[in-house]
C-alpha cells in the first residue's frame, strides 16, 4: 500500500543553517505516528518543511503529489491540516467565528461544531468570545478544533500540551484519542512521551536533523539504549 506522505532525502534550512540532514519517512493512511527527539534536532522543522515554510530539498509527497515547490495555501489545500506550536488564533473573532473559518466550503465534513463543543465543552461556554481574551489552554483547544473543521486528510500537531496545565493536557490526550478512534492520519510532536507511546501506532525517534529509530511505542520502551541516547536529558 502507497503511503499517504512520504519524504525522501529531505534536507531544510534556515537561511545557512542546516536542520534536517537527508530526512526519509513514510506515513500510512489511519495511522497515527509520533516524532520524539530533544529540542532541537528537527522536529518542527519537519511539518514546517511539509508545509512548505522552510527551504527545502528533496522530495516530499503527499497522496502522490509532489510538495516541494508550492505554496503553504496550496499545501493546505492538498488535505494537509497544521496545528502549530504558537496557537495561531484571529484574536478579534469568537471562538465560533474562528472555528467556521476552518471549514471547508460547500463541501462534506466528517466534522463539524457539534463535535467540537463535545471534544472541550469550555469552547461552547466561550464560544461568543473573542479568541484573544482566551486563556493559553483555551486557544490550544481552538486551534485544534479549528484544523478539524476543515476535515483534513493528514493532521500534523506540534507540541500540543507545551506549556499547559494538567487538566487540560488531559483534555487534549482525549482529543488525540478521539482522532485514533476516528482512524485520523496524524503526525504528531509531543515532548511527553506517556501521551506519545499510549496514543501512536509508530514512533520515530530524531537526532541531528534524521531519524536514528523506528518502531512500535514497546519496542522504544524496551530499547534502554535509545532512550538513553536520544531522549532522556
Amino acid at each position: 500500500m502507497k503511503p499517504i506522505l512520504e519524504l525522501k532525502n529531505v534536507d531544510a534550512f534556515y537561511g545557512k543553517s542546516h536542520v534536517l540532514h537527508g530526512l526519509t519517512l513514510q506515513l500510512q493512511q489511519g495511522e497515527i505516528v509520533s516524532l520524539l527527539g530533544r529540542n532541537g534536532v528537527g522536529r518542527s522543522t519537519t511539518l514546517k518543511a511539509i508545509m512548505g515554510q522552510v527551504h527545502t530539498e528533496g522530495s516530499i509527497r503527499f497522496k502522490d503529489q509532489e510538495l516541494i515547490g508550492q505554496k503553504t495555501f496550496e499545501i493546505a489545500q492538498c488535505g494537509i491540516g497544521y496545528v502549530p506550536e504558537n496557537r495561531d488564533v484571529f484574536p478579534t473573532l469568537t471562538v465560533e467565528q474562528n472555528l467556521l473559518l476552518g471549514e471547508k466550503n460547500a463541501q462534506p465534513s466528517r466534522w463539524c461544531l457539534a463535535d467540537m463543543y463535545n471534544m472541550f465543552p469550555r469552547l461552547k461556554e466561550r464560544r461568543a468570545t473573542q479568541a484573544g481574551f482566551l486563556s493559553g489552554g483555551e486557544q490550544q483547544m481552538l486551534t485544534l478544533c479549528r484544523t478539524l473543521m476543515g476535515d483534513p486528510d493528514l493532521i500534523m500537531i506540534d507540541e500540543p500540551t507545551e506549556g499547559l496545565a494538567p487538566k487540560i493536557v488531559e483534555q487534549v490526550a482525549e482529543y488525540l484519542k478521539i482522532l485514533r478512534e476516528r482512524q485520523m492520519t496524524v503526525l504528531l510532536v509531543e515532548q511527553k512521551l506517556t501521551i506519545s507511546l499510549a496514543i501512536s501506532q509508530r514512533v520515530m525517534v530524531m537526532g541531528h536533523g534524521s531519524i536514528v529509530f523506528e518502531g512500535t511505542p514497546d519496542e522504544l520502551r524496551n530499547d534502554a539504549v535509545v532512550r538513553r541516547e536520544w531522549l532522556e536529558v
